[in-house]
């Protein structure tokens, strides 16, 4: 027996619903007690089938502090973000293309050329995607530094 004319369609679109990147804002996010800080990093899809998508990083600080940037846009598989702590309190999240300073004293996040980060640096862990696709923090105790490949 044929299935009703329209159901094959109708299924077929119902499954690419499914596949599409949904433009609702997801967050990751960790608390740094001893830096008495929390950071957010939020993405929002902008294409329905492709991986791209626009990059937020929020900064929770001592009292009031709120601080924001604009990361660079994930234009595809690029948006995991390393954290790194340095021996003076400084925050890096560090991209395959950008890196911000996060100054929980001063409430700043600010852009960063890769030259001028220091190298003797602890990383705390990584903002990405897990297999299933779900955006997350993945502390440095559940998963190595995972160097960025050269493009």
């Amino acid at each position: 027996m044929k299935p009703p004319r329209g159901t094959t369609g109708l299924l077929y679109f119902l499954i690419s619903l499914l596949a599409c990147n949904r433009d609702v804002p997801v967050s990751a996010s960790v608390d740094l007690p001893s830096e008495q800080m929390r950071l957010t990093i939020t993405r929002v899809a902008t294409h329905p089938l492709l991986p791209r998508y626009n990059l937020r990083l929020t900064v929770e600080g001592p009292g009031t502090c709120i601080a924001e940037a604009t990361l660079f846009p994930d234009t595809g598989y690029v948006s995991r973000r390393n954290l790194y702590v340095t021996a003076t309190g400084l925050l890096y999240v560090v991209g395959q293309f950008d890196a911000r300073v996060v100054d929980g004293v001063r409430c700043t996040v600010m852009l960063a050329e890769f030259r001028h980060l220091e190298r003797d640096v602890k990383f705390l862990g990584t903002f990405d995607e897990q297999e299933q696709g779900q955006w997350t923090f993945v502390p440095a105790a559940q998963r190595p530094e995972l160097p960025f490949e050269k493009l």
